[in-house]
């Protein structure tokens, strides 16, 4: 990177701070700070829906993943219109009828405080470990493009979560939701880039494949009975469906975001521009993808080491801004994936946030005496969250796979079970807190059993694949939670009816 580049840089991190600062001034009380009053622009929700969910781990992930493994994965998008439906008419008409500041409010009414506590518990899990996960990803490829090694990586994920942490604990989700504008036209805009440097400088469309490359994809059928197959195109968009819909059924990112709308209306039209936006980004990202491989291919002196394309697909991406992008360019897209990681940290930690304070503190009355008091307190609790990701992070290289397989089997491992909870809840009348808590251990053993198949029954030693592939956790964990759940729920039912004729 040239003077130029870090100055970009420095200017792009700098004005998040300025930002978070100027969104302070305004905050009164922790309604502002957590869901901004509730009356939020829907186009700026659904940006921030898609920026948060997408992350630097996609941003890396899927130019890698079809640059190494083959172009299903954008198949994937062919399950939105599904996920707008469900979401829009089926869940979000229960949801916005009851304005919470916490998704896990809603749990209590039905099933009493365990569930309450069981999917907040479950919640911060989650977001912990992939906040880490991201962070830790996003350091990796940074040292490859400021040419460091990686014994940098510990320093580059304290300063991306200090900046990010910053601006979060002063600006709360005001701050959040423009910032990941902002993050968004960077991000889109450093692979717009890339694919045109790459178009002009092979001289046009050269880089479009004419016949699948067996020397770098894989098999990618449209379905297999064979579990342990990586990807399918049915396996692939039934999973993706899942996450998404369950992401959000269950996950505090999005239900605070919805309650930040005015009403269902709005709310629906965040849904909808997040999935519009994830898809025009996600294939593009592709495109950069499979314009790598054909660059590559074609100028093989290139590549970083004596390796495979496939052996680096994760790593071309980075080494291509690092080593092919002129300056200027290379300082907006490296601004673009740092901008991913805070995107994802920041909504990460306002949304931890809101959930200890309001599901532990405020619930069990040891809430601050002052509403301003309050508010300082989450700042403050801000800070220590995102001191505890940093922590974290320095676990995530233990996790086997290349970047798509590492966050599907850390981010599927408690989705869908967190979603279950919501489903009992809200659409199960006959559901009870000992079944639901049955269902959920049972989701969650079989999600980390496939998640960490390779490493519990060994991996094929000739094609190095686990025996389950990631792409059937959210499934398997689905059906598992509703079976099982659904059983106890009946089977304990007349404990329930029993404890009730007594009262």
């Amino acid at each position: 990177m040239a003077i130029i580049d870090w100055i970009i840089l420095l200017l792009y991190a700098s004005s998040t701070i300025g930002l978070g600062w100027y969104c302070s001034r305004k905050q009164e009380d922790t309604s502002a700070y957590f869901v901004g009053s509730g009356k939020m622009n829907p186009v700026l929700i659904g940006v921030s829906l898609f920026a948060t969910l997408l992350s630097t781990i996609s941003y890396l992930a899927i130019p890698g993943e079809v640059l190494g493994k083959g172009p299903i994965y954008l198949t994937n998008y062919l399950a939105y219109p599904f996920v707008y439906l469900f979401v829009a008419f089926v869940l979000l008409p229960v949801y916005m009828r009851q304005r919470v500041t916490s998704a896990y409010e809603l749990l209590e009414t039905q099933l009493g405080l365990s569930i309450r506590l069981l999917g907040a518990t479950m919640f911060l899990l989650l977001r912990l470990v992939w906040m880490a996960l991201l962070v830790y990803l996003t350091a990796k490829a940074l040292a490859i493009m400021i040419g460091v090694g990686d014994e940098m990586v510990p320093w580059i994920v304290l300063v991306t979560g200090v900046f990010a942490v910053t601006y979060t604990s002063l600006g709360g989700l005001q701050a959040v939701v423009i910032t990941d504008l902002m993050q968004t036209l960077l991000l889109y805009g450093g692979a717009l880039l890339v694919l045109g440097i790459v178009t002009w400088e092979m001289g046009g469309l050269g880089w479009l494949p004419t016949e699948w490359p067996d020397d770098a994809w894989d098999t990618q059928p449209i379905f297999s009975l064979d579990p342990a197959t990586r990807v399918t195109v049915f396996g692939s968009a039934l999973s993706v469906f899942l996450w998404t819909v369950c992401t959000s059924a269950g996950d505090q990112v999005s239900v605070q975001r919805f309650m930040a709308t005015k009403d269902v209306k709005a709310a629906r039209r965040a849904i909808a521009i997040q999935l519009i936006v994830a898809m025009v980004v996600g294939v593009t990202l592709g495109l950069v993808g499979i314009a790598l491989l054909g660059y590559f291919q074609a100028h093989p002196e290139f590549m970083p080491k004596d390796l495979s394309l496939k052996a680096q697909a994760d790593g071309l991406f980075p080494h291509y801004i690092a080593s092919h992008l002129p300056p200027v360019v290379t300082g907006l897209v490296v601004s673009g994936l740092f901008a991913a990681a805070m995107s994802s940290i920041d909504s990460g930690v306002n949304s931890i946030t809101a959930v200890v304070m309001t599901d532990f503190l405020d619930r069990f009355g040891l809430k601050p005496t002052t509403e301003k008091k309050h508010l300082l307190f989450a700042r403050l609790l801000a800070v220590g969250i995102g001191t505890t990701v940093v922590l974290i992070s320095t676990f995530m290289e233990y996790i086997p796979g290349n970047f798509m397989a590492v966050t599907n089997k850390t981010v599927n491992l408690l989705s869908v079970p967190i979603a279950l909870l919501f489903f009992f809840a809200l659409f199960v009348p006959f559901s009870n807190a000992i079944g639901v808590w049955v269902g959920t251990v049972a989701s969650v053993a079989v999600a980390v059993t496939i998640a960490f198949s390779g490493v519990i029954f060994g991996v094929d030693p000739d094609t190095g694949l686990d025996p389950i592939s990631f792409q059937w956790i959210s499934p398997a964990a689905l059906l598992t939670g509703l079976i099982v759940g659904t059983a106890a729920c009946v089977l304990f039912a007349p404990l329930y009816s029993a404890k009730n004729a007594s009262r």
